[in-house]
């Protein structure tokens, strides 16, 4: 038996740290599919869908435009793909090469991402030639994409300062955070699900709510 759960363990790490290689899906500008394994692009990040960047005075999604980028210069052809690591929500994080080239390598120097460089350096002189050309988004007015998602992620303030723990609905059940939990700040409360605030932890647990464990 325990040779059994070993091999299924050896199984399950090789499957979590594969190699992605096969027929490549655009999903957006840093986000692909490859051979049936959902990736992410290995040190850059690109803008997200909806972002707004200003070209010309216009207003344009960044992220759709920058997505239908790669999708035109990469969709469709095979790639063979080396994961670095996975991340939260399970994808490989890797770099692909896709006819020879470095997919990512020209996703930044072309200008339709910036290089991440909270994680990696790799492309870092990429980025800096983009930006001296004045290419892609480096014509543009825009937020840094991390930036970007930082506030439009940020969870509103109590409506009431001395009623400030969150009652969360998840797949867990009902859960209430206190300012100081791990995911306190990340929790967005929606009302209209059934979710509310409260002025205590007593009124929370007298109304079915549980604490948060972090």
């Amino acid at each position: 038996m325990l040779k059994v759960l070993i091999l299924l363990g050896l199984v399950l790490a090789g499957a979590a740290h594969a190699n992605p290689s096969g027929t490549l899906r655009v999903i957006d500008a840093d986000t692909v599919d490859v051979g049936g394994l959902r990736v992410r692009l290995f040190g850059l990040d690109a803008p997200e869908i909806g972002q707004p960047c200003v070209l010309g005075g216009q207003t344009i999604d960044c992220g759709r435009w920058a997505g239908d980028l790669v999708r035109a210069r990469f969709g469709g052809q095979d790639a063979r793909c080396t994961t670095r690591d996975v991340d939260r929500y399970g994808r490989q994080v890797a770099t692909c090469d896709v006819g020879g080239v470095d997919m990512g390598q020209v996703i930044v120097a072309e200008g339709w991402a910036v290089a991440y460089r909270r994680y990696s350096m790799i492309y870092d002189l990429d980025e800096k030639a983009a930006v001296l050309a004045a290419r892609g988004l480096w014509a543009m007015t825009m937020d840094a994409p991390e930036s970007f998602r930082a506030a439009r992620n940020a969870a509103p303030a109590a409506p009431d300062l001395a009623c400030n723990i969150k009652g969360n609905i998840s797949g867990n059940g009902r859960i209430y955070h206190r300012p100081g939990n791990r995911d306190y700040d990340r929790t967005v409360i929606d009302e209209g699900r059934g979710e509310r605030w409260f002025c205590s932890e007593a009124d929370a647990r007298a109304a079915g709510w549980r604490a948060a464990r972090n």
